[in-house]
Formats: C-alpha cells, structure tokens, sequence
C-alpha cells in the first residue's frame, strides 16, 4: 500500500484485526466514516487505522462506544491526526482513565473487608458498620463509590475488633 492509497474495508479489517461486521458496527456508530466510490464501495482513509486503534484501546479500558466517539469527534476528518491532535485528546482522555484507576484501587482495597453495604463481608458487618454508617452517605457501596469518585466523605470502616 501506498502513503495516500484508500484502503478496502478488507484491508482495514486486515490491519487492525477487526472483522468486516465490527469496521462496519463502528461506522454506524460514527467513529469512522468511508468515502463511497462511485459503485457505492467503502474506501477507508489510512488515518482510520488510528481512530480504530483507538477505539480498541479505549474499549479495554472500558469506555463506552459514545465517549470515544465524543473523543474522536475532537479529531480532524479527512487528515492523519498529527502528534499535536492526539496530545489533545490525550490529555482529556487521561483524566477519566484517572478517575477510573482510583475507582479500582479503591475497590481493590476494600474488597475483602467492608465495602460501606452492597454487602459483600454479611459476617463482618456489624463489626465494620455497625448502625450502616455507610447508608448516611446513600445507596449501593459507598466506601467505595465515595470520595474519590464523588467528592463525598463518610464515616470510614471501623477496625474489626
């Protein structure tokens, strides 16, 4: 393949080790968008590797299919993104995969003792949140789903005597 060649969905799906039906979910979705030949056949910009790439990547890290098409919406159409592009987008995309981290760590951490009721530790509850403490601050697990995430602060677990 040349530098400015247009590439079949084929050959886009051989490059990024996508199937046909995915490249094309992807493009319903709008995170992709072919130039049509004149006989209605897709033809795929070789930048569009990148934004599949992208998404991939994205996906694993567990966005979903609207945040990174708001993510590549910020990308130039019809240009390979420059190293300026990507910086940008980046640095936005950073700062949810951060928030994301902390929510693992701090599930990781409370796991195996009490998580403020959505109770996974019933024998240990009356030990770390006697009176549910952790229901002042709302529903579902709230040591976990707190500060960090929310911005909110609660009474924290009690040491099991």
């Amino acid at each position: 393949m040349r530098g400015n060649e247009l590439l079949t969905i084929g050959d886009l799906a051989a490059r990024t080790g996508l199937s046909v039906s995915a490249i094309r979910f992807y493009e319903g979705k709008g995170l992709v968008a072919p130039i049509r030949t004149s006989g209605n056949q897709r033809r795929f910009l070789r930048s569009d590797i990148r934004r599949l790439s992208f998404a991939l990547i994205a996906q694993k890290l567990g966005l979903t299919i609207e945040e990174i098409a708001t993510e590549l919406n910020r990308l130039p159409q019809g240009r390979t993104p420059t190293a300026a592009d990507w910086t940008r987008i980046s640095r936005h995309f950073r700062t949810e995969i951060d928030r994301r981290i902390t929510l693992l760590e701090r599930t990781r951490e409370k796991l195996d003792g009490c998580i403020g009721c959505g109770c996974l530790s019933l024998r240990k509850c009356g030990l770390y949140n006697p009176d549910d403490e952790a229901g002042t601050g709302g529903a579902g697990p709230r040591y976990v789903l707190s500060d960090a995430v929310a911005g909110e602060t609660l009474p924290r677990p009690r040491e099991a005597r």
